[in-house]
C-alpha cells in the first residue's frame, strides 16, 4: 500500500481538477438517484388507484398480523407514520389531482434530470482526464529524467526494452490505479450508498435479503486481486522482453541481414510473443471472473427477491405494486456499480505491481553523483593527473585498471596503445566521471574529480568516439547539439574545419536535412566528420578521441584525420588509437598490458627500445607494407 500511496502522490499539481472532478461526481450520483425515483411516481401515476382503497381493504386479520407489540413496534409504527406522510407530498408534488398533466410534468422532469446526470459524467470524465494524464505525463517525466542521469554503467547493465517498457506500459498501468482511486472508488460508493437508502426506504426487509450476496463478493474480489498482481508483474516483463528483442533487431538489423538470421530472430520473437499471448490469457481470466461471479450471485438474489417480493404483493400485505417495482429498479441499477466496485481492487493490484517496478528505477542510486558541496570549475589551467589508479567494473571481475599512474600537462597530446580488452577506454572514461576509481584519484589541476560538479567538469570536455552518436535531427542541430541557438554562419565555419562543409551542401536540404536515427543516411566518415565539427563548435580545452578513426576507409580516414589535427591544436589531447601512424607526434604514449602501463614515452623513445610498442609498430609497418603490394 506504501507504493499506491507513493503513486497517488503525483496528483498534487492537479488537486483543483480533482476537486472539480468529485463535486460533478456527487452531482451526477444525485442525478442519477433522481432519475430512479422519478420512475415511483411514473408508475404510480399509470398504474395506482387510490391508495386509501388498499390500506382500508386490507383484512384485519392481516393488518394484526404484521403488527410487532412493544418498542420495537412503536419504532416501525412511527417510521410508517413518517413514509406514509412523505409518500403524500411526494404524491401531491409529483401527480396532483389531474393525471394527464402529471403524466407530461414527469416526462419533462425526467427528461431534465436525464440530461443533467449526464451533463455532470462527462464533465467529472473530462476533469479525471486531466487529472490521469498529468499523472502519466510526471511519472514519465520523472523516470526519464532518472534515467538520464544514470550513469554509464546502468546503461551496460540494464536492457533497452526493459526501460523503454518502464516508461510506457507500466505507466498506462499506473493510470489504470489513479482513476480506480478518484472515480471507481467514489462515484460507485456514492452510488450505492443512494441506491441502497432508496432500497431501505422502499422495503428494509427485501434490502437485507439483497444483501446477503456482499461477503461472498468481497471474498471473490480480494482473492483474484492478489492474483492478479502477480500475474500482471509476469505479463510487464514478458512485453520488456518483447521490447528488448525488438530494438536489438531494428538496430542491429544489417549484422541480422548479413548473417541472414531473419528467421532465426522471427522465431525468437514468436516465442517472446506466445509467452506473453498466454501470460495475458491467464490474466484475462483472472481478471474477468469476479464480475460474472458477482453477477450471477446477484441475479440469483434478485430471482430471489422477484419470487418473495412478488409473493407479498399479491398477498396485498407488504408493497404495494410500483414500490415493489421502483425497489427492482434500484436493486438491479445497484448491481452494475456494485460490478464496477468489483474490478477496482484489480486495477489497484495491477498499478502497485507496475509502481513497484517503475519506483525500483526511480529509487536507484548512481554511483557517480555530486558531492554535497562541490566545486564548479570553468577552466583548465595546469595538469590530470591519475595517481595509482585501480578500477574493476564490480566485485567479482579483476581490475580493469591496475596501479596506473600518469600526469597530461595542459596541451600535451596524451595517446593511449595496446591490444583490445587492456583497459584503454576505460581509461579515458575516468576524465569525464563516467566511472569513479576503486583506489587511488584522478585530478584536474589538484582538485579530484569528485569534488567537483559533474556538469561543469564534462562541459569542459569534447569527446568523438568510434561509435558516432548522432540524432534523428537536422544536420545543424546534430553539430549544435546541447547549444543554445548559434548562427548557422558559424555552424557552417566548423563544418568546413572538420571537412564536413562539401558532403553537406550536396544534401538534398544541405543543413537543414534530416540525416535519420543514428545517422544512417550517412556514411561513416560523414558521420565522424560531424562529430568532430560538433567538438569543433563546442571549443573545449580537453579532447578525448576513441578510435576515432579506425572504422574508415582509406580517404575517409584522411579526411577525418585531417579534421582531428585541426581540433587537437591548442587543446589537451587523451587519444586511443590502433593505426600508430595517426600518433607519432603525440606528446607522450603509453603502452598499455592487462590494465598496466608497461611502456612510456614519445613515439621515437618507445621505438628505439625493445617492447611492445616496437612490436606493434613492426607488425603494422608489415601489414600496411602487404596491404600496398596487394593494391599494386
Amino acid at each position: 500500500m506504501n507504493v499506491y500511496l507513493r503513486i497517488l502522490k503525483y496528483i498534487k499539481p492537479y488537486w483543483t481538477y480533482l476537486i472539480g472532478s468529485l463535486i460533478a461526481i456527487m452531482f451526477f450520483t444525485i442525478f442519477s438517484s433522481a432519475t430512479l425515483v422519478s420512475v415511483i411516481p411514473f408508475l404510480r401515476t399509470i398504474f395506482q388507484v387510490e391508495r386509501t382503497t388498499q390500506v382500508t381493504s386490507a383484512p384485519p386479520a392481516q393488518q394484526t398480523a404484521v403488527a410487532v407489540p412493544g418498542k420495537v413496534g412503536r419504532v416501525e409504527s412511527k417510521i410508517t407514520s413518517t413514509k406514509k406522510k412523505l409518500e403524500k407530498k411526494l404524491n401531491d408534488f409529483f401527480i396532483g389531482k389531474d393525471r394527464h398533466k402529471a403524466l407530461g410534468r414527469i416526462c419533462v422532469l425526467i427528461l431534465i434530470i436525464t440530461f443533467f446526470k449526464n451533463f455532470f459524467d462527462y464533465i467529472q470524465a473530462y476533469l479525471m482526464a486531466h487529472v490521469e494524464q498529468g499523472v502519466m505525463k510526471d511519472i514519465r517525466n520523472a523516470l526519464y529524467r532518472k534515467i538520464i542521469t544514470m550513469p554509464i554503467g546502468f546503461f551496460a547493465r540494464t536492457k533497452t526494452g526493459t526501460l523503454i517498457s518502464r516508461v510506457t506500459n507500466d505507466v498506462n498501468l499506473v493510470n489504470g490505479g489513479v482513476s480506480a482511486s478518484f472515480v471507481t472508488l467514489i462515484k460507485n460508493p456514492l452510488l450505492i450508498i443512494i441506491y441502497l437508502i432508496l432500497a431501505i426506504y422502499l422495503s428494509w426487509q427485501l434490502t437485507l435479503i439483497a444483501l446477503t450476496v456482499l461477503p461472498f463478493s468481497l471474498l471473490i474480489i480480494a482473492n483474484i486481486g492478489l492474483r492478479l498482481r502477480k500475474q500482471s508483474t509476469e505479463s510487464q516483463e514478458k512485453m520488456a522482453a518483447i521490447t528488448s528483442i525488438l530494438q536489438e533487431t531494428i538496430a542491429g538489423a544489417r549484422a541480422v541481414k548479413a548473417f541472414a538470421m531473419e528467421e532465426f530472430e522471427i522465431g525468437k520473437f514468436k516465442r517472446k510473443t506466445l509467452e506473453y499471448f498466454r501470460t495475458l490469457l491467464k490474466i484475462t481470466r483472472t481478471r474477468r471472473l469476479a464480475s460474472p461471479l458477482t453477477e450471477f450471485l446477484g441475479a440469483g438474489v434478485a430471482v430471489f427477491i422477484l419470487w418473495f417480493g412478488g409473493q407479498k404483493v399479491l398477498s396485498g400485505n407488504m408493497l404495494p405494486p410500483e414500490n415493489f417495482l421502483g425497489f427492482l429498479f434500484v436493486i438491479f441499477s445497484l448491481m452494475q456499480p456494485v460490478k464496477e466496485l468489483g474490478t477496482v481492487n484489480n486495477r489497484i493490484q495491477e498499478a502497485i505491481s507496475a509502481g513497484i517496478r517503475i519506483f525500483s528505477i526511480l529509487d536507484m542510486q548512481g554511483e557517480i553523483v555530486n558531492a554535497p558541496n562541490p566545486i564548479v570549475v570553468s577552466d583548465f589551467k595546469d595538469a590530470i593527473v591519475f595517481d595509482h589508479v585501480f578500477f574493476k567494473y564490480n566485485e567479482r571481475e579483476r581490475f580493469v585498471l591496475n596501479d596506473v599512474s600518469l600526469r597530461a600537462q595542459k596541451g600535451d597530446i596524451l595517446a593511449i596503445v595496446g591490444p583490445s580488452g587492456v583497459g584503454k577506454s576505460t581509461l579515458v572514461d575516468l576524465v569525464p566521471r563516467f566511472y569513479d576509481p576503486v583506489r587511488g584519484s584522478v585530478t584536474l589541476d589538484g582538485r579530484d574529480l569528485r569534488e567537483l560538479d559533474l556538469k561543469s567538469l564534462r562541459q569542459l570536455m569534447g569527446i568523438v568516439t568510434q561509435e558516432t552518436i548522432l540524432f534523428h535531427e537536422t544536420v545543424r542541430n546534430n553539430i549544435a547539439y546541447g547549444m543554445a541557438y548559434v548562427p548557422l554562419e558559424e555552424v557552417i565555419e566548423v563544418a568546413k574545419a572538420a571537412n564536413a562543409h562539401d558532403f553537406i551542401e550536396k544534401l538534398p536540404k544541405g543543413y537543414d536535412t534530416l540525416i535519420g536515427e543514428r545517422g544512417v543516411k550517412l556514411s561513416g566518415g560523414q558521420r565522424q566528420r560531424l562529430a568532430i565539427a560538433r567538438a569543433l563548435l563546442k571549443n573545449p580545452p580537453i579532447l578525448i578521441l576513441d578510435e576515432a578513426t579506425s572504422a574508415l576507409d582509406t580517404e575517409s580516414e584522411f579526411l577525418v584525420q585531417e579534421a582531428i589535427e585541426r581540433l587537437m591544436t591548442n587543446r589537451t589531447v587523451f587519444v586511443i588509437a590502433h593505426r600508430l601512424s595517426t600518433i607519432q607526434n603525440a606528446s607522450t604514449i603509453i603502452v598499455l598490458e592487462k590494465g598496466k602501463i608497461v611502456q612510456q614515452g614519445t613515439h621515437r623513445q618507445l621505438l628505439q627500445e625493445e617492447g611492445p610498442y616496437q612490436h606493434l609498430y613492426n607488425l603494422q609497418f608489415r601489414l600496411q607494407g602487404r596491404k600496398v603490394l596487394e593494391d599494386v
